[in-house]
């Protein structure tokens, strides 16, 4: 994973954390109106609770094996690797894209951001600077020359 990937995990893994002491709250508030098999309010904050619990114990495992690779400090050598940002033009319409490869949990295409195994991340990956490739995706087969490779 990227470093921004890292930190994005780590904020929302301190999100969850401060949300415990909430919900555990909300639990012991449920309980002390009474009866708990109808009781609505305790079932939603156990729930809740689960949800959370679960949400915590995956980020921390994704944030124990993970890789974390810091492209800005690696020598730009134009070749296309994790965490490089690709600049293609379409060679059929002439448009310009730009994309950052990076890691599942970060994929975004609406910021540009491509998984490591999306079908155009994989074409790219080993491509230099000034490479034409051909890659299939879904719609069909496109066809890209690599403008550009930064790594930051």
């Amino acid at each position: 994973m990227t470093v921004r990937g890292e930190q994005q995990l780590r904020q929302e893994l301190e999100r969850l954390m401060k949300r415990r002491p909430i919900i555990t709250q909300a639990i012991a508030e449920a309980r002390e109106l009474g009866d708990l098999k109808e009781n609505a309010e305790y079932h939603a904050a156990r729930e809740e609770q689960g949800i959370c619990e679960a949400q915590i114990r995956d980020i921390e495992y994704k944030l124990s094996v993970a890789q974390v690779i810091d492209i800005a400090k690696m020598p730009n050598n134009g070749k296309v690797i994790f965490g490089s940002t690709v600049s293609l033009i379409d060679c059929n319409t002439d448009d310009e894209v730009t994309y950052q490869i990076v890691g599942d949990d970060e994929a975004d295409i609406k910021k540009n951001l491509i998984s490591i195994n999306s079908p155009i991340a994989r074409g790219l990956i080993g491509k230099e600077e000034g490479d034409e490739v051909s890659i299939t995706v879904p719609g069909g087969v496109k066809e890209f020359e690599i403008d550009s490779v930064k790594y930051v």
